[in-house]
C-alpha cells in the first residue's frame, strides 16, 4: 500500500503545483516504478489492468483506509491558514476524522479548474471499469448538487481482499438487503419426491459444469448468462434448506434477499434497492434467493394509477436485472397461483416444493425422533405419518416442543400425549382444523 500512497502524492502535488503557477507541466509518473506484479497489490492491477486515471480512482478511494490524514497534510501544506479549496472536493464524517475523497477530488485532480479538461474527464465516471464492475462506487449526491460531488469508496469485499487478503461476508442492512444462509445438513437429510429431488440435483450440475460447458462447447454467444429457477411450495417444504444445499456442495455462497427491504411504497426507491443489491453481488458468483416473491412479483391487475404502473415497472427492471446476472437467481414463492403467468415463462426451471406424502412424512419423522429417548410404547410413527399432514418444518417444531415437556416434566421417555398435544397446537397454530 506504501507505493499508492507514493504514487497519490505525487498526482496531488504535481496539480497543487500547476494549479498554484509554480510549475507549467503536469509530472507524469512511471507506474512500473511503482507496483511489483509479483506482489499481492501489484498483481490485483495487473490482473485488472489499472493504469493511470482508473490508478488514481483506486487510491482516492483506498486513502481514507490506510493514511487517513493524507490528504489533509498534503493541503495543509500548501495552505498552512486553511482554505475551503472548493474545486478539491471531499469531506468529513461523523466518526472518519480525515478528507473522504469524492468524485470532484477525482476530477479536480485529472482536470484542475479548467472547464475544458474537466469536461473530457468527466466521461470517467461512466467508463471506468472498476465503477462499472463495483470495486469502487459513488454515493448518491443530493438532486441540485452534481452528481460527483458525492464520496469515492471501494466495494466492502475489494477493500478486504485489498486490505487483509481475505473477504468478510457483507451484513444485512438497507444498502445490502440480504443475509448469507448457510447449513450443517446434507442431501440426505432433505426429504423430497424423487421427482422433485432429480430437478434440484440439475441445478447443482448447472453450478458445477456450467462454466466449463461454455468454455468447451462455445455456446456462449448462443446461450444467456445466467440461470433462473423458481421454487414452488408451502412453508417448511424444504426451500431454503435446498438452496442453502446447492451453495454447500458447489462452494457458492447463497444470500437470501429480503424483499421487504427492497420494496418501497416511494416511488423510483424500489429499483434503486435492486440496483445495490445486483452491483454488490457483481462478480462474485453467488447464488441470489429471492423468498416469498409474491411481495413483488403478485398478479397484476389492469393499470388504474400511477402505483400500478410503478409496481409493473419494478417488476419489469428487476426480470431486466435478474436476466442480466450471470450466475443463478432463485425465486419462491408459496403457491403458483400467486404469480403471473407471463412472468413464470421468463424461468427456465420451475420446482414443485409438495407438501410431503405418507412416505416423506415418515421418514421426517424417523429422521429428526432423537435415537437416544425412547418412544412410549403406544406411539407408532407410522400412525403419525398416515394421520397429521405435517411439514418437515413443522415436525422439527412438533419434536422442540415434546423436548422441552419432556424434559419440564422429568419423563424418561416421550409419552404419546405429550406428542399429540404439541402436533394439535402445531395444527392450530397454522390456521388449521383437525
Amino acid at each position: 500500500m506504501k507505493q499508492l500512497l507514493i504514487f497519490l502524492e505525487m498526482v496531488v502535488k504535481s496539480r497543487m503545483d500547476h494549479e498554484l503557477g509554480k510549475t507549467e507541466t503536469l509530472a507524469k509518473p512511471n507506474l512500473d516504478l511503482y507496483f511489483d506484479p509479483n506482489e499481492f497489490l501489484g498483481k490485483i492491477i495487473q490482473d485488472l489492468n489499472i493504469k493511470n486515471q482508473e490508478l488514481l480512482l483506486l487510491a482516492l478511494a483506498m486513502v481514507p483506509y490506510i493514511a487517513p490524514g493524507f490528504l489533509s497534510k498534503i493541503v495543509q501544506e500548501y495552505f498552512p491558514e486553511g482554505t475551503s479549496l472548493p474545486e478539491f472536493g471531499g469531506y468529513k464524517s461523523k466518526y472518519h476524522r480525515g478528507i473522504i475523497p469524492t468524485g470532484e477530488t477525482l476530477l479536480y485532480l485529472l482536470g484542475g479548474n479548467d472547464p475544458v479538461s474537466r469536461k473530457k474527464y468527466i466521461a470517467i465516471f461512466q467508463d471506468s471499469r472498476l465503477l462499472k464492475e463495483g470495486h469502487i462506487l459513488i454515493g448518491e449526491a443530493s438532486e441540485e448538487e452534481p452528481f460527483y460531488a458525492a464520496p469515492i469508496y471501494p466495494d466492502q469485499e475489494f477493500a478486504d481482499n485489498l486490505l487483509m487478503e481475505s473477504v468478510r461476508p457483507p451484513k444485512p442492512s438497507p444498502n445490502f438487503p440480504a443475509e448469507r444462509i448457510t447449513t450443517d445438513l446434507d442431501w440426505e437429510d432433505l426429504v423430497l419426491s424423487e421427482k422433485t429431488f432429480s430437478q434440484i440435483r440439475a441445478l447443482e450440475d448447472w453450478l458445477t459444469y456450467n462454466e466449463q460447458l461454455m468454455e468447451e462447447w462455445g455456446l456462449k454467444r448462443s446461450v444467456k448468462p445466467g440461470y433462473r429457477v423458481m421454487f414452488f411450495g408451502p412453508p417448511g417444504t424444504g426451500k431454503t434448506l435446498t438452496a442453502g444445499l446447492l451453495g454447500k456442495y458447489t462452494g457458492k455462497d447463497v444470500y437470501r434477499v429480503d424483499l421487504s427491504l427492497v420494496v418501497s411504497k416511494y416511488i423510483g426507491e424500489t429499483e434503486k434497492n435492486l440496483s445495490r443489491l445486483f452491483q454488490k453481488a457483481s462478480g462474485k458468483s453467488w447464488i441470489l434467493f429471492f423468498d416469498e416473491a409474491d411481495a413483488l412479483f403478485g398478479k397484476r391487475t389492469n393499470v388504474k394509477d400511477a402505483r400500478d404502473k410503478n409496481s409493473n415497472q419494478e417488476v419489469a427492471y428487476l426480470l431486466q436485472r435478474i436476466e442480466a446476472y450471470p450466475e443463478m437467481v432463485i425465486l419462491a414463492s408459496n403457491y403458483k397461483s400467486n404469480l403471473d403467468t407471463a412472468f413464470i415463462r421468463r424461468f427456465q426451471t420451475i420446482i414443485d416444493f409438495e407438501p410431503p406424502g405418507v412416505a416423506e412424512r415418515l421418514a421426517l419423522w424417523k429422521q429428526y425422533l432423537p435415537k437416544k429417548i425412547a418412544l412410549d410404547e403406544k406411539l407408532v410413527v407410522e400412525d403419525l405419518a398416515r394421520k397429521y399432514q405435517l411439514t418437515g418444518a413443522n415436525i422439527v417444531n412438533v419434536i422442540q416442543q415434546v423436548g422441552l415437556k419432556t424434559l419440564a416434566g422429568k419423563h424418561g421417555k416421550i409419552m404419546e400425549d405429550t406428542l399429540i398435544q404439541c402436533i394439535r397446537y402445531e395444527i392450530q397454530k397454522e390456521g388449521k382444523i383437525h
